[in-house]
């Protein structure tokens, strides 16, 4: 494991202005995929004494908040809901709320992998044009952020949300055209082609409307971890880990609040 050191940016409401006001020094730890023995030491942190009892004090407290966010097809979801299982939170997706809204509007976005079809990429073009959908969701987003005790599936909570332990998940754009191409059954070509345009519009999105720069921009992030050669089931494994470590360890032996 090697260490990059960033700044993370404080930011206490929705604008239309770039993200940087009063920035503090924070540690990103960037995890490549060659943790020996993953599993047993995961289980060993996992059925540690101290691990129960900690985390039912985060939860009592409501500063239990775990940001989740990575670029398209790259398995954020999945192991977003397994870690909300996990730890006792609620899981939470600005995905899923944007696709709410784009039903209310008569889209048919209740299909898996809606969003990589033509209708999908009709509602994201909408969103390029028109910031109200985005904002609208993200401020619901803050609102369960601040009550505490939730895993939110986000591309903008890591910058918008000022307290909370913050996880990128990190996969090439190759690999991410072999997972969408096998999970919606589409050739290489078409997989490829739908992840850099919606990749495209997304960056888009979010750099006109708040100023960060999605999939480059890795300082609000206390964890990149780089899942290329990872399972679901061993990335959720070393999420655990550093997890227990990074957050439940330091809070049993520094008193360390997360959020």
């Amino acid at each position: 494991m090697r260490q990059d050191f960033a700044k993370r940016s404080n930011f206490g409401s929705i604008q239309n202005a770039p993200i940087g006001s009063q920035p503090e020094t924070a540690s990103t730890h960037v995890w490549r995929a060659t943790l020996s023995r993953l599993s047993s030491r995961s289980a060993e942190a996992s059925s540690s004494e101290w691990l129960q009892p900690v985390t039912k004090r985060l939860q009592q407290t409501g500063k239990f908040v775990i940001c989740i966010a990575g670029m398209t097809a790259c398995g954020k979801s999945t192991v977003a809901k397994k870690l909300a299982q996990k730890y006792g939170l609620k899981y939470v997706s600005g995905g899923s709320a944007l696709k709410e809204l784009a039903i209310r509007m008569g889209y048919k976005a209740r299909e898996r992998g809606w969003w990589e079809t033509s209708d999908g990429m009709k509602f994201l073009e909408r969103r390029l044009r028109d910031f109200r959908f985005d904002k609208q969701v993200d401020v619901e987003l803050l609102k369960l952020a601040e009550r505490g005790n939730v895993v939110l599936d986000s591309w903008t909570m890591p910058w918008l949300f000022k307290n909370g332990f913050k996880i990128w998940i990190e996969v090439s754009p190759e690999e991410r055209t072999q997972r969408l191409a096998r999970r919606d059954k589409i050739s290489l070509r078409e997989a490829e082609k739908i992840i850099r345009e919606k990749d495209g519009k997304t960056q888009r999105i979010y750099e006109r409307l708040y100023g960060f720069k999605l999939g480059e921009d890795f300082s609000p992030f206390d964890v990149v971890l780089d899942t290329n050669l990872l399972s679901p089931n061993e990335t959720f494994e070393t999420l655990n880990l550093v997890i227990d470590r990074l957050v439940l360890k330091k809070e049993s032996r520094l008193g360390y609040k997360c959020g």
